[in-house]
């Protein structure tokens, strides 16, 4: 279908769409990018990208804390209606940050559903066969949910940091297996992330539901990067898995500097960018 311009008119992103997305059913890889705010979500639906994760992920790379435990659902509502105002083609996926889905099914429903409320189609949760009975009541609700596993940021206490996940043979047969069961309970996808790239390779083949990985090697169904970390916009360490296209943020800082000093010396405003008198 095309508009009136002659261009083509790209489809909405469903979940069915992103479940039927297997590189080995010939499906083109996944992309996915995440978003916070209205000009970010425009800028990545107009790239093309086939979902955009509100990630809680926004605590490190928008509010400037240290990891990802801090957000609340409260935030992350507030950034999914901001998102959902760009109107994005994309899926709309946002994270369930932590603690919104640990203590119950009843307190999972209620904040996934805020979450829905301000304008996601589907949520993201992180754990695998400990969080089956939330998935199973989230599908119930007849609310998709996107699994997460591997290295996993809500567990980065328990982890002793971001590190890499299923390095040895019964680590990632633990992964294998939960995977299948967060399968079973009814994910339409499951992002992998920080595995050796031979563990994603094999829970990709074994599973029905596509793949995302970020930091899990080129062989999952799809691909997932922070808007900020490949536009060159992070603050601090960058991952090994992050390739950036951009330096936006050098980019961002030699303009504000020129801003400073046009102010300074007298060069901003020029006459064409004020108003007169009479004119």
């Amino acid at each position: 279908m095309t508009d009136q311009a002659g261009r083509t008119e790209r489809r909405q992103v469903t979940v069915p769409a992103v479940r039927a997305s297997k590189r080995s059913a010939g499906s083109a890889p996944i992309v996915m990018i995440t978003a916070y705010d209205f000009p970010g979500a425009a800028a990545v639906d107009a790239a093309g990208a086939d979902i955009v994760l509100v990630g809680d992920s926004l605590a490190m790379t928008v509010l400037g804390h240290q990891d990802t435990l801090s957000v609340s659902v409260e935030e992350m509502a507030h950034h999914v209606r901001a998102v959902a105002r760009a109107q994005p083609k994309a899926l709309l996926v946002a994270d369930l940050p932590w603690m919104s889905y640990h203590l119950g099914t009843k307190e999972a429903l209620k904040n996934a559903a805020r979450l829905i409320k301000a304008g996601a189609k589907a949520v993201k949760l992180e754990g695998g066969r400990n969080r089956t009975g939330v998935i199973e009541a989230l599908s119930a609700a007849e609310i998709p949910a996107m699994g997460h596993l591997g290295l996993t940021p809500q567990s980065v206490n328990v982890f002793g940091g971001f590190k890499v996940q299923a390095r040895g043979v019964g680590a990632a047969e633990e992964l294998a297996r939960d995977a299948a069961a967060l399968e079973a309970a009814g994910c339409f996808s499951i992002v992998l992330e920080g595995i050796p790239d031979v563990v994603a390779a094999d829970v990709t083949r074994t599973l029905d539901i596509p793949t995302i990985g970020i930091g899990a090697g080129v062989h999952c169904d799809g691909q997932v990067l922070v808007y900020h970390d490949l536009l060159g916009m992070s603050l601090g360490l960058r991952p090994k898995f992050v390739r950036r296209y951009a330096n936006l943020q050098e980019a961002a800082v030699e303009a504000l500097k020129e801003f400073c000093t046009d102010v300074r010396e007298g060069r901003f405003p020029s006459a064409d960018e004020s108003y007169h008198q009479g004119v």
